[in-house]
């Protein structure tokens, strides 16, 4: 029996850390997008998938991009949404888990298998992000050779989901929608100003957009720094560009 099979101590161990290190993040100031990302690369890890994207729904009822572990699967999601087909749409109506072990096989979703496929991800399990009653968004893991996920992948995957939700709806002085409509329009606000400090390192490094992140989001963590203050203070000039890439540089010495 393989270790994916039969999960073993190992990774219930970096399970334990994976929530410990989320539940870390939530301090009084936390940064939404910073849990989002977090989550994501921890579900590629634990759940032995290929990628992870998130969607939250705005104060308009619109599903928004808000993580995801790579651009190609930013790019991803963003189709579902803008072609209004593909398991997270459905997920997020539905409140329930929705799964396709091989999208070659036959889909409900064809513009969105097309992609998905193309883009060599050949199954698809979205995971609602619910709070009570109210589903806020979702979970979209995806993997490469078609394969079903095991229940207990599923379920890891839904905690994990449950911890980051929590994370949004945490202040529990205020009414619920009240802290839907704030969290999540803040979470667009905050990924507007990512992604233009994205394009502002991108561009003055010549480096693709997945790197200019890391790049950003290293810099965030090394000063003790909010990811979103950062690319504030980095698109407000507050920040220079030449101080982040010296941050790189200097991370890039100590992992040779």
């Amino acid at each position: 029996m393989t270790e994916h099979e039969h999960p073993g101590p190992d990774r219930q161990a970096r399970a334990a850390h994976a929530f410990v290190e989320i539940v870390d993040t939530l301090v009084d100031r936390f940064d939404v997008i910073d849990v989002l990302t977090l989550l994501a690369s921890r579900c590629v890890e634990l759940l032995d998938t290929s990628a992870a994207g998130i969607l939250l729904v705005d104060d308009d009822g619109n599903l928004r991009v808000m993580g995801a572990s790579t651009e190609q699967i930013g790019l991803l999601e963003l189709f579902q949404i803008q072609n209004e087909q593909g398991p997270c749409l459905d997920c997020f109506r539905n409140g329930v888990v929705v799964t396709n072990a091989d999208l070659a096989a036959g889909s409900p979703w064809p513009l969105f298998a097309e992609q998905s496929i193309a883009a060599g991800f050949l199954s698809v399990c979205a995971v609602p992000m619910r709070f009570r009653d109210l589903t806020i968004g979702c979970l979209n893991l995806f993997v490469g050779p078609p394969r079903a996920l095991l229940a207990a992948d599923v379920t890891l995957a839904r905690a994990l989901a449950d911890v980051a939700t929590i994370a949004i709806m945490q202040d529990q002085a205020t009414r619920a929608a009240a802290i839907r409509e704030g969290r999540l329009q803040s979470a667009l606000v905050s990924r507007i100003a990512i992604e233009q400090a994205k394009g502002m390192i991108a561009e003055h490094s010549r480096v693709d957009m997945e790197e200019a992140f890391t790049r950003l989001r290293n810099f965030a963590r090394s000063n003790n720094r909010g990811l979103t203050d950062t690319a504030r203070a980095l698109v407000a000039g507050r920040i220079s560009i030449d101080l982040i890439v010296a941050t790189r540089l200097a991370h890039e010495r100590r992992t040779h």
